[in-house]
């Protein structure tokens, strides 16, 4: 979400668009605002302790975030990213008679699921509170058709208020290396949470031939809530007898994620749940082939010309079909040069320009109705 919004941020004031951009204070050490260029403001709004909470607290928090929203001057729409950020900004919008565009990136799944079928409500009022802002905003941006269908179809949201634009990738940034690095590794870069199924890429590592076993570098780091799930990471590969094989780095900057990710012979995704899979487009744009669960919009971000979709959570599956690609050169050339291809297709300018035929539709839509 964090990289989705700073992308579409940066692209919209290079079309000539102001913006400010709200964040909840997380150190004492952050200033009120920063200016990041001359169109876009970064603010930090006290709310709650400034210091990094679980997710599911801040939910506490809203109503002092909504207080702090007054620091913003004369502007034309809102766009909350989450439900937190709807939840204090809907009213906000309400008050001012600008319109409200709500985008989620993650929805909640039924208290009965299964975790495979959705995360979870980090807080209590995470269900009612997603259903009221996709029955009350004046648009939707979706990530992913699935997504879509979700806000439809269990939220309540009004069809004709849901927009699909699928993210985009910074294909300079992300792009194929020139030469093969002598170390062969696969990769999988995820916050580390039960959500994103890591012990699945684990055990498809132990479960290889040990002739053709790669290594396993694991990017990214955990989630606040979640701090014990690296360790059980760590014992879970040193039971399989490969703690000699897997590799945590933690998180990366996106400069040295895109160097990690152009050397790869492979990304892994083991999701339980995806909204889109913005990893998997990085992955395409570096001409990395993607092996992934068919889940969400994993189904829309990763395709027969750029990866493999394994509906199955057995790692000796996923095994083989990593061993399958690591042998067949000619099939790895062809996906990597067709993911390359579909990359090119998603910029975040493509995103910026169809995020602001929303808000334009929008705003006029409200002008209509005064």
């Amino acid at each position: 979400m964090n990289v989705a919004v700073r992308a579409v941020v940066e692209q919209m004031a290079e079309l000539g668009h102001r913006i400010d951009v709200l964040t909840r204070r997380y150190s004492p050490a952050l200033p009120t605002r920063i200016e990041l260029s001359d169109l876009i403001s970064l603010h930090f709004v006290d709310a709650g302790p400034a210091e990094p909470r679980p997710k599911g607290d801040h939910e506490n928090y809203i109503d002092e975030f909504a207080a702090g929203m007054s620091v913003l001057g004369d502007i034309d729409i809102v766009h909350s990213h989450h439900w937190f950020s709807g939840m204090a900004a809907l009213p906000f919008a309400r008050a001012r008679g600008i319109p409200h565009v709500q985008s989620y990136h993650s929805i909640a799944a039924p208290l009965a699921s299964a975790l495979s079928e959705g995360e979870r409500p980090e807080s209590p009022g995470r269900i009612t509170g997603e259903a009221w802002l996709a029955q009350n905003s004046d648009a939707i941006v979706a990530v992913s058709h699935a997504e879509a269908g979700t806000i439809i179809g269990r939220l309540g949201a009004p069809p004709e208020n849901v927009t699909v634009v699928l993210p985009g990738v910074d294909t300079e940034l992300f792009h194929p290396g020139a030469t093969a690095r002598p170390d062969r590794y696969v990769l999988t870069a995820a916050r580390i949470e039960p959500l994103k199924g890591l012990d699945l890429a684990v055990r498809t590592i132990a479960a290889m031939p040990p002739g053709l076993r790669p290594d396993l570098i694991v990017a990214g780091g955990p989630t606040v809530g979640y701090e014990g799930h690296l360790a059980e990471l760590h014992a879970l590969a040193a039971e399989l007898g490969i703690a000699d094989r897997v590799r945590f780095v933690g998180p990366l900057s996106r400069v040295e994620l895109a160097d990690l990710m152009r050397h790869a012979s492979a990304l892994l995704i083991p999701s339980h749940s995806e909204t889109f899979g913005l990893v998997a487009l990085e992955a395409a744009a570096s001409g990395v082939p993607v092996l992934a669960t068919p889940t969400g919009g994993l189904k829309e971000s990763v395709t027969a010309q750029t990866g493999i979709l394994l509906d199955s959570r057995d790692p000796h599956t996923w095994a083989d079909a990593l061993a399958a690609l690591l042998t067949d050169a000619d099939r790895a050339a062809h996906l990597s040069a067709s993911a390359r291809a579909f990359a090119l297709t998603r910029t975040w300018r493509h995103d910026a320009e169809e995020t602001l035929v929303v808000y334009r539709h929008s705003i006029e839509r409200l002008g209509g109705r005064a």
